[in-house]
């Protein structure tokens, strides 16, 4: 052999014994970086605590049809479930309904779902939804407004049950987002006087009840209708608390996790620090209803004009110490078929005037005028406000303040609480300071069908809301609240002033994103954790 030949092949030889060392100490490295990950995926494993611990004052019960208490029924969406539930931009969506068809004229057909279980183990059938309807026409139930319009109950079949009610009623599905009840659990028994732990057929069951707390535990046996397949949180503590300074303190000391409030003034109690907050808008809606049959007011013009000349933020920070929020619409509460508008930017003192100016009005001796029907009019307001309102009264005066400083001159009435709604069942007022507690539903018919509470007018606008309580596909109906919206803005039959602000506040030791809304607290849940 030549001695070429010999050092090849001990070349080969080396060159191969170097390829498989590299290879031996990558794989080993490899396996060390697998090892070591798993041991950290460990130590994190080991570092989630799997409850949580809410607090609750001025408890009552935990039956969510018979409780008064808005807190428990927040918690209550944890422990039993509706035909419908809501989004966090308050879109239906199915729950034990898997889906609801309107069959004929004011007639629906529900078919549930299947394979549901309650807590203790017997299925859910269609005989449970018209118990809890039965319920709920024969108690004082706060969802009893749900079914007022549901005249007939009819079971189908085990999955199947049809609702026949009294009147056409825009957005029907909206009222089925009461919890439902068991029928069995409280047959041959008074369910109004029934001291049974309620059940459900939601993620977390009642596993014990004291004079201190509730224990909740994770069901595990609960189906999900929007394909989350897993619950970090296995258990959920609810203190108990005589008030809410109570609650504060024991947040503050590291015994309560989350827990929701309105007081603007919370920190009083808990500090300044050591704690996420969310704000979400209420569904307490004040607004100005301006007569559109007024001889005034009827001129589009002028309402522009005030609308322009209101300082929204000024009243909110100068009357409300900002606990409030800026609104401008009856949908600003987070619904999905309202495109976010920032309402404070309306304020335009100089725009206000230049409106009228283009509407025929005359600034004449700090007073605008302008002939109507053949005599000079001048623009002269009266704005109603009940005298028991405190806090009215006093945006009442702001706003006076105002359109003053624009040449409009403003009176304000003040009236009995009787002679306030003589003048909204009559509705006549020239301008009304008032408000509403917005609806879930996006149905708008208070404020724009025929006989709403302006006077106002507007066959296009009519047309519009009629279709809009028929169209199912989304975009669509998106496209016309659109309109409804533009024509809103344009002819002001009222101005949206201002809506409550709530707030959701939690440790920084709970891991996981808190999206409250007035439906829930409870978005998300399933990411939830503490360290």
């Amino acid at each position: 052999m030549k001695i070429s030949s010999i050092f090849k092949y001990i070349f080969i030889i080396f060159a191969v014994g170097i390829i498989a060392y590299a290879g031996y100490r990558i794989y080993n490295n490899q396996n060390k970086e697998a090892s070591n990950n798993q041991e950290n995926e460990n130590v994190v494993e080991e570092n989630i605590i799997r409850d949580i611990r809410l607090s609750l004052t001025n408890y009552d019960t935990m039956n969510p049809l018979l409780t008064k208490n808005k807190e428990i029924l927040n918690i209550d969406t944890l422990i039993f479930e509706p035909l419908f539930t809501l989004s966090q931009d308050y879109q239906l969506q199915p729950c034990l309904a898997k889906e609801c068809s309107k069959t004929g004229d004011n007639i629906y057909v529900i078919k549930t779902a299947n394979n549901v279980s309650w807590h203790d183990g017997t299925p859910f059938t269609s005989k449970d939804v018209q118990f809890t309807i039965d319920v709920l026409k024969n108690g004082d139930s706060i969802y009893k407004y749900n079914v007022d319009h549901i005249i007939n109950v009819e079971v189908i079949d085990a999955t199947t049950i049809k609702l026949t009610l009294d009147s056409d009623i825009p957005f029907f599905e909206y009222n089925l987002t009461f919890p439902i009840m068991s029928s069995n659990y409280y047959y041959g028994e008074d369910f109004f006087t029934s001291t049974k732990i309620p059940i459900g057929t939601g993620r977390y069951k009642i596993t014990n009840t004291s004079t201190n707390s509730i224990t909740l535990a994770k069901n595990e046996k609960w189906k999900s209708f929007t394909g989350i397949e897993e619950v970090k949180i296995e258990n959920i503590k609810i203190n108990l608390y005589s008030s809410m300074g109570e609650a504060y303190n024991s947040f503050k000391i590291g015994n309560v996790d989350i827990l929701n409030t309105s007081n603007p003034n919370f920190q009083e109690y808990i500090g300044t620090i050591g704690f996420n907050k969310t704000d979400y808008a209420g569904r307490q809606f004040d607004f100005l209803s301006l007569n559109c049959t007024d001889t005034i007011l009827q001129d589009k013009a002028v309402r522009q004009a005030i609308s322009y000349a209101i300082d929204k933020s000024n009243i909110v920070s100068s009357v409300y110490n900002n606990q409030n929020m800026v609104a401008e619409y009856p949908l600003d509460y987070g619904n999905y078929l309202y495109t976010n508008n920032n309402a404070s930017s309306g304020y335009n003192a100089e725009q206000a005037k230049k409106v009228l100016e283009d509407g025929g009005w005359t600034y004449i001796n700090n007073r605008w005028k302008k002939n109507i029907d053949g005599s000079t009019k001048t623009l002269r307001l009266k704005i109603t406000v009940c005298s028991d309102n405190e806090a009215r009264i006093r945006v009442a005066e702001v706003i006076e303040q105002q359109l003053e400083q624009i040449g409009i001159d403003v009176t304000i009435n003040k009236v009995s609480n009787d002679q306030y709604n003589n003048y909204i069942d009559n509705k006549d007022y020239q301008i009304l300071l008032t408000g509403v507690y917005t609806s879930y539903s996006p149905d708008l018919t208070y404020f724009f069908a025929p006989g709403n509470l302006e006077n106002y007018s507007n066959e296009k606008m009519f047309e519009l809301i009629k279709n809009a309580s028929i169209i199912k596909d989304t975009k669509q109906l998106k496209d016309i609240y659109q309109k409804i919206y533009n024509l809103y803005k344009e002819d002001v039959p009222f101005i949206g002033l201002y809506r409550n602000k709530n707030m959701t506040i939690s440790t920084q030791s709970l891991i996981g994103t808190v999206e409250p809304n007035n439906y829930t607290s409870f978005y998300g849940i399933e990411e939830w954790y503490r360290k």
